[in-house]
């Protein structure tokens, strides 16, 4: 247990932060949300290198749940165009973040052996691509509408030019391209922290 406290605690305050940030917008293509869920995969990826991927793996589980928890929060918390969270969104989220997060354990534990900073980059970035895919998929396509057919997602199935320049295309694929451009940067800003935080753990009696 002491080995996943601290990793427990981080992930489920990065969950809960992103799921708050998440209603307030960033710019036109943007929400706050995604400057603070990246940092999930670094978690993960810490956890990982440090006490290996089953100890990975509960945090992710941990993290899970608590965004779980948030989302039936946010369905019951009604807000100017109805619930703050809709099922659709929930179960996008919590299908994409359990499938990215399990496939970014995945994936660093394959690449564990090389450079110091391979596992952690190319997993990230596998797992932020599909977590982006998944969850504007799920949450917005208009073919999707089954999932929740009282919710009306019309206005994220708008043509627009891709993020206001490239050809038309749906908005929410807009909001996807912006949203894994953001996961892109910050997997590699997060090699630093990465980097120092494993050192600091690794000196430290298990």
């Amino acid at each position: 247990m002491p080995r996943l406290l601290p990793g427990i605690i981080a992930m489920a305050a990065i969950v809960v932060a992103s799921n708050i940030l998440v209603q307030f917008l960033f710019g036109q293509w943007l929400t706050w949300g995604a400057f603070t869920y990246p940092l999930a995969f670094l978690v993960t990826d810490v956890m990982n290198r440090v006490y290996g991927p089953a100890t990975a793996r509960r945090v992710v589980y941990a993290g899970f749940l608590t965004g779980l928890a948030c989302s039936f929060v946010g369905t019951q918390i009604e807000g100017a165009f109805g619930p703050l969270v809709t099922w659709r969104i929930a179960i996008a989220s919590g299908t994409a973040f359990l499938t990215a997060q399990l496939i970014d354990v995945a994936a660093f534990d394959r690449l564990r052996g090389g450079r110091w900073w391979r596992a952690p980059l190319v997993s990230t970035l596998i797992g932020s691509a599909l977590d982006t895919a998944i969850f504007f998929t799920l949450a917005f396509a208009g073919s999707l509408a089954f999932l929740e057919p009282g919710n009306d997602v019309a206005w994220a199935n708008e043509a627009v030019p891709l993020l206001g320049q490239g050809p038309l295309m749906p908005l929410w694929i807009s909001l996807a391209v912006a949203d894994w451009s953001v996961k892109l940067l910050l997997a590699l800003l997060a090699l630093v922290p990465f980097r120092v935080i494993v050192r600091q753990l690794q000196v430290r009696p298990v």
